[in-house]
């Protein structure tokens, strides 16, 4: 279930009842597979902006290899046309730069009731990050990407996309590539 939710904000009542469990245990599987690595719980970003924002974290199974067997995506191709190919994606791009992310990196999301987002917010020092994440090599922003960014004021912008070249997208948008290119 939670290889479905890849990147989605989990409910975990709704899978309690679906599993026919009490919540308590999805409550503490999920926190085991927290603390064992496998899951990581990227919370919401919040500040006193006078909107309502999103407080319920996400949720990425850290092994997008994982994550593909569990949807049954067993080729390339399989990979590319499935529904959860973005958030696959999503969650391969975030585990990978929190991984090399220096210590004390604050790594949150920012999502507004009215759909305003960035897919990850970095915060170390004075410094805070944008990063949106396309899996395209073409990557359009959307309206809400930049309302979010007036909303948090990042010093820094990326789009993280899927082609071989970095380049200026304007407006202080930096896109790179998930290899540095």
């Amino acid at each position: 279930m939670l290889a479905h939710s890849q990147g989605g904000m989990v409910n975990q009542a709704d899978i309690a009842r679906a599993l026919g469990v009490d919540g308590k245990i999805v409550a503490g599987c999920l926190d085991l597979m927290v603390n064992l690595l496998l899951v990581r719980r990227l919370q919401p970003w919040h500040a006193n902006v006078g909107k309502r924002l999103v407080k319920s974290p996400k949720i990425y199974v850290r092994d997008s290899g994982l994550v593909h067997a569990l949807l049954q995506i067993d080729t390339y191709d399989a990979r590319l046309s499935h529904p959860n190919v973005g958030d696959s994606c999503e969650g391969f791009v975030i585990v990978n730069l929190l991984a090399t992310a220096p210590d004390g990196t604050d790594a949150l999301f920012y999502r507004t009731s009215r759909g305003a987002e960035i897919d990850l917010v970095f915060q170390f020092g004075a410094e805070r990050w944008a990063v949106e994440i396309k899996r395209t090599s073409a990557p359009k922003l959307s309206k809400g990407l930049y309302i979010a960014c007036e909303d948090i004021q990042p010093t820094r912008k990326f789009v993280v996309h899927g082609g071989a070249e970095a380049f200026p997208m304007g407006e202080g948008i930096e896109a790179v590539t998930l290899g540095g290119g």
